[in-house]
């Protein structure tokens, strides 16, 4: 995907935004890994001159670190937001925490597979993998405190939600998002011990646009 720059003003003289370069970064990596975040080839994809990428980071380490941060602003705090979302009951939230893993949720899959994929390249990348697991274990737990589930019970559950949906990542697994919203009640009787109620499913479902 080429990344379209219009000329204005706020391009700095055609230099670009450090959000247009992070953008086109994080696109490259996604879709072709870490050897395609490199400054000429960004420039080439953005239509700029390499020196203006210096505007914005000191060097390509310094855009490999702005990366990480993105990762983990955009997956880390999108299950922050959803712990915090308005939930009646644990089976709302915990639909809520589904909802973001949904095609089209706030939980950026693939850049998520790709920054397990550095990882295995980089022991500063896992030791930041391995705490975003770690805070998002205990995001995850904490929402199962405030519904009274005993600590030992919270964690169990917490792990088993998420789990769950590092593994669908992981593993890449692609179904029909009507079979797996068809598994959505089984789901949240397996994380929660108790079973959705026709009009919690009903609301979960038109929020992501099935009937």
């Amino acid at each position: 995907m080429t990344i379209q720059i219009e000329k204005t003003e706020e391009t700095s003289g055609w230099r670009g935004s450090r959000e247009v370069w992070l953008a086109a970064a994080r696109d490259a990596f996604v879709s072709s890994g870490l050897d395609a975040v490199k400054i000429q080839p960004l420039a080439n994809r953005l239509n700029l001159s390499r020196t203006s990428f210096y505007w914005f980071f000191s060097d390509r380490a310094a855009l490999l670190e702005a990366l990480l941060e993105d990762w983990e602003a955009t997956n880390t705090g999108s299950l922050e937001r959803a712990s915090q979302d308005y939930a009646e009951t644990i089976v709302e939230a915990v639909l809520n925490l589904i909802g973001v893993f949904l095609e089209g949720g706030a939980f950026e899959t693939r850049l998520d597979l790709a920054v397990r994929g550095w990882a295995h390249q980089s022991d500063e990348v896992a030791a930041r993998v391995h705490a975003a697991d770690a805070a998002r274990l205990a995001i995850i737990r904490d929402m199962f405190a405030r519904f009274d589930y005993p600590p030992g019970e919270a964690d169990v559950r917490a792990r088993t939600l998420y789990l769950t949906q590092i593994g669908y990542i992981s593993m890449q697994v692609c179904e029909p998002m009507q079979d797996r919203l068809a598994r959505v009640p089984d789901y949240v009787m397996t994380f929660t011990g108790q079973a959705p109620t026709e009009r919690e499913i009903a609301r979960f479902r038109a929020r992501h646009g099935m009937t």
